[in-house]
């Protein structure tokens, strides 16, 4: 199939590079930690993340309430906005759910507070075939007035989008990438061969950043950048300067923490337990039915940090600091 070409008026936010899909921190007593992520938000944009992604899988989004998601998505755009260098990056709030009309109505909501575009995850447990897969991304972005991803995870969801139907998609101007976390090689290389040239291809899998860039891919959606945000948005400027030798030192360096993100317990409670035990969370509290992580798989998750040299770094405290920090220079800009 020869690479689609496509004419468009429409601006869409640049998507290369690592953007952190952001994890939620709750008090002990499971209420959402407004502070603590203002906190986590305003860290991950001074490391040099390429990109904030709240309120998807690994935001714990299906127990958040309506307020919460849009608290999430509220601050993670006022916290860019604030960036004292004046360079903005962008915001893909995840508002995807099974139901079409109500994926369209968070993507208004998300819009009216300032995302990018929307992360629209394949609608999950009524297992659409790709017919409907196709009318229900093609329904989003008619109406719900933001560009999307689409997000592409058939381990979660049971369906997948074929690379057929996704490439259907992209003659619609507001479709302006995918996630893809199908673990399918040859669908990842089929899309990343013709889709259009605007139209971005992001691993859904850490570990599968570098194979994936190494197809045409753009970068990564990632849960390891929640503890490493500097280091991911570096494995992805090496590759797309042309240093393939750094690019391949920071992934094989990082590929046991993406492997224990993922090991022991299903995302996103490994990496709140990482997260804890870097300093960067002051609780690895979950929503149930989620639980947080046991004994032996915390503990060789943290000697794969303590290996890496990741613990006893920037803590709870230095975050704040540097959260004023953030503001106030914002603030003078």
């Amino acid at each position: 199939m020869a690479r689609i070409t496509r004419n468009s008026a429409y601006t869409y936010p640049r998507l290369r590079g690592a953007f952190t899909a952001l994890v939620t921190p709750f008090t002990a007593t499971g209420e959402f930690d407004e502070a603590a992520y203002r906190r986590l938000v305003a860290w991950q944009v001074l490391a040099g993340i390429d990109g904030l992604v709240p309120v998807g899988t690994t935001g714990e989004s299906p127990t958040l309430s309506t307020e919460e998601r849009e608290a999430c998505i509220r601050i993670a755009v006022e916290t860019v906005n604030s960036r004292p260098s004046g360079h903005r990056i962008p915001v893909i709030a995840g508002t995807g759910t099974n139901d079409t009309r109500a994926t369209i109505e968070a993507t208004r909501r998300a819009a009216e507070l300032g995302a990018d575009a929307a992360l629209i995850v394949t609608p999950y447990y009524n297992r659409p075939d790709q017919r409907m897969l196709e009318a229900h991304f093609r329904a989003i972005a008619d109406e719900g007035g933001l560009p999307i991803v689409v997000y592409n995870v058939p381990g979660r969801t049971g369906a997948n989008v074929e690379a057929d139907t996704f490439l259907r998609l992209t003659d619609h101007p507001n479709v302006v990438g995918v996630k893809e976390a199908s673990a399918n090689i040859e669908q990842i290389a089929v899309i990343c061969r013709d889709r259009p040239r605007d139209v971005a291809v992001l691993s859904g899998d850490d570990a599968a950043t570098l194979a994936l860039m190494a197809m045409g891919g753009e970068g990564v959606i990632s849960v390891a950048s929640n503890q490493v945000p500097g280091e991911m948005s570096a494995l992805c400027h090496a590759w797309h300067a042309g240093d393939v030798a750094e690019a391949q030192r920071i992934h094989n360096r990082l590929l046991p923490l993406m492997r224990g993100n993922f090991q022991g317990a299903p995302n996103p409670v490994p990496v709140k337990a990482g997260m804890l035990a870097m300093g960067l969370l002051e609780t690895d509290a979950l929503r149930q039915p989620m639980l947080p992580l046991t004994e032996g798989p915390r503990a060789r998750l943290t000697g794969i940090l303590d290996e890496l040299g990741l613990l006893g770094g920037t803590t709870m405290t230095e975050m704040a600091e540097t959260e004023t920090l953030s503001m106030a220079a914002g603030v003078a800009a």
